[in-house]
């Protein structure tokens, strides 16, 4: 079970070389900022890394993790998603979350009607997209992650107030 108290930050993906180093990809707003949280966790917190950034590669960077010297160590940490404690990151401004907050926020129309719930949130390169899914809705619907489409986030209360572009939401909709 995932600490709410810590986030994703990165994840290992693989080796790199031959000499114990591995490919890390970062989900850090600054990527190289990942080498700065270290020690870093695993998504159960049972297992820890000192992880050094050696230098940025296509998708990532290259790193060194304590204690992991060989190619076969650093293979089979492959798919290991990278935690830090919420309290080792910067403070965000007020217009700015860490995507782990909006995951499970509900969200509403500015009339007040439930849409359904964020489940992931994506970024494709212009932006990021809220997944949104719920009743009445045959598939998820990506929610543009704007000022205009998503005027209010309110992690107190734990929702959003949305107004979505036109046809966004009744393309999704369930017909019965």
């Amino acid at each position: 079970m995932t600490n709410a108290n810590r986030i994703c930050v990165g994840a290992i993906m693989g080796a790199f070389g031959v000499k114990g180093e591995v490919r890390l990809k970062s989900f850090c707003a600054d990527p190289a900022a990942i080498g700065d949280y270290s020690p870093l966790y695993s998504e159960d917190g049972k297992q820890s890394f000192e992880v050094k950034i050696t230098g940025p590669i296509k998708g990532g960077f290259a790193a060194r993790i304590k204690n992991v010297r060989f190619k076969d160590q650093a293979d089979a940490l492959r798919g290991t998603a990278l935690y830090v404690d919420r309290n080792v990151l910067p403070n965000l401004p007020d217009d700015e979350f860490y995507h782990a907050d909006l995951i499970g926020l509900e969200v509403f129309d500015t009339g007040g009607e439930l849409l359904g719930k964020v489940t992931a949130i994506h970024d494709h390169g212009a932006g990021d997209l809220l997944e949104v899914s719920g009743r009445g809705l045959k598939t998820p619907v990506l929610l543009p992650f704007t000022k205009e489409a998503v005027p209010t986030v309110d992690l107190q209360a734990g929702r959003i107030i949305a107004d979505p572009p036109a046809g966004v939401f009744s393309e999704g909709e369930d017909d019965d």
